[in-house]
C-alpha cells in the first residue's frame, strides 16, 4: 500500500465543512416503502413470446411507479442522492429485445421521471451487478458485461440523465492483476457508457492504489470506499493516514470535484468485518470534505437519519 502525500493535506484535514454532505439512499428503503419487483431468467424463458411481453410490460409499469415513489420518498426526507436498482427493468438486455422494445414505448414516462429528478435536484446513480467484469479473461464475459452496461446506459438516456459522472454507473475492477485489460476495454466503450463510468476499489481484487492507477490511465473518476480500503489493507482505523490520502487522490480524478462520490459502511461484527452493519457509527474524519456519500448500511433510511443527526450534533452544522 502506498501512502500518497499531499502538501496541503494537513490544512485540508483541519478544514471541516460546516454543512452536511449529501447522504445517498441505496436502492430500497428498510420499511418497504420503496420496493421493486423482479423476474428470473429461468421463469421468463418458460413463457411464450406473447406472455413474455405481457409479463414484462406489467412488471416495468409497476417498477416505474415505484421509481416515482422512490423520488417522492427522497423529496420527503431531504435526500438528494439516490442509487437506482440495477434490476429496475430486468431482462431488458436479452437478445429477444422484448424488454428493450417495451422500454421504448415507455420513453415518455421515463423522461418524465428524469425531469422530475432534475426538478427535485435529486442525483440518480447506479451500481451495475457483480457480473460486470470488464477485465475478464473470457471475451464472452467481457462482451456480456459491455452489453449489460449498454442496457443501463440506454435506460439513463431514456430518463434524460446527462452523459457525465453526475449520473454515474459505478463498477469494480473485476479480475485482479488485469489493469491493462481494464484500461483497454474502457477506452473502447461507447460514449454513453464511458462518459458515465466510475471505478471503485474493493476488498479483494483491486486496492485503492491499484484502482486509482486504472482511473488515471483510463480518464474515469474513482469512487473511494473507505471500508473496502481498511478491509483490503487490514487497518484498524478510518483515520489511518492512507484513508485521507486516497480520498484526496480520488478527488483529483474528478473533473468537477463538487461531484465526487464516496461510499461509507461499517463492519457488522468487527471493524474489519466485510458484512455491513445496520447503522453507521464510525466515519473517516476526512469525509467532512466529501460532497456526496452513499450510505451502505442495512437499515437504509434509518442509517441516513441516524448519521445526519450524529453529524449535526457533532459538528453543530446548519
Amino acid at each position: 500500500m502506498t501512502v500518497i502525500e499531499f502538501q496541503n493535506l494537513p490544512n485540508a484535514q483541519q478544514s471541516q465543512k460546516s454543512t452536511l454532505p449529501h447522504l445517498g439512499l441505496v436502492c430500497i428503503t428498510s420499511d418497504k416503502q420503496v420496493r421493486f419487483r423482479t423476474m428470473t431468467r429461468t421463469r421468463y424463458l418458460k413463457l411464450s413470446l406473447s406472455d413474455r411481453k405481457i409479463a414484462l410490460s406489467e412488471l416495468y409499469r409497476h417498477n416505474l411507479q415505484r421509481l416515482h415513489d422512490a423520488l417522492s420518498f427522497c423529496e420527503q426526507n431531504q435526500i438528494q442522492l439516490y442509487r437506482m436498482s440495477s434490476a429496475l427493468f430486468p431482462l431488458s438486455d436479452l437478445e429477444d429485445e422484448i424488454g428493450a422494445n417495451i422500454l421504448e414505448t415507455m420513453s415518455a414516462d421515463l423522461a418524465t421521471i428524469g425531469q422530475r429528478a432534475n426538478a427535485l435536484s435529486i442525483r440518480m446513480v447506479l451500481h451495475p451487478d457483480q457480473y460486470v467484469v470488464l477485465s475478464s479473461d473470457s471475451p464472452e464475459v467481457v462482451q456480456a458485461s459491455i452489453n449489460n452496461l449498454a442496457g443501463h446506459a440506454r435506460i439513463f438516456d431514456l430518463l434524460g440523465l446527462p452523459r457525465s459522472p453526475w449520473s454515474l454507473m459505478n463498477i469494480h475492477g473485476g479480475k485482479s492483476q488485469r489493469p491493462e485489460q481494464l484500461v483497454k476495454v474502457i477506452s473502447e466503450l461507447p460514449e454513453n457508457i464511458k462518459s458515465r463510468l466510475t471505478l471503485e476499489n474493493d476488498e479483494y481484487a483491486y486496492s485503492a492504489d491499484e484502482i486509482l492507477a486504472v482511473c488515471q490511465q483510463a480518464s474515469v473518476p474513482m469512487v473511494f470506499d473507505a471500508h473496502h480500503h481498511i478491509c483490503h489493507e487490514n487497518l484498524d482505523s478510518y483515520d489511518h493516514p492512507s484513508v485521507a490520502s486516497m480520498f484526496y487522490a480520488a478527488r483529483e480524478t474528478w473533473t468537477n470535484p463538487d461531484w465526487q462520490l464516496v461510499h461509507i459502511s461499517n463492519g457488522e461484527q468487527a471493524f474489519n468485518d466485510r458484512k455491513h452493519s445496520d447503522l453507521i457509527t464510525d466515519m473517516p474524519n476526512v469525509y467532512h470534505q466529501a460532497p456526496w456519500i452513499e450510505v451502505e448500511a442495512k437499515r437504509k433510511e434509518e442509517a441516513i437519519a441516524h448519521l445526519r443527526s450524529w453529524w449535526l450534533m457533532k459538528n453543530n452544522c446548519t
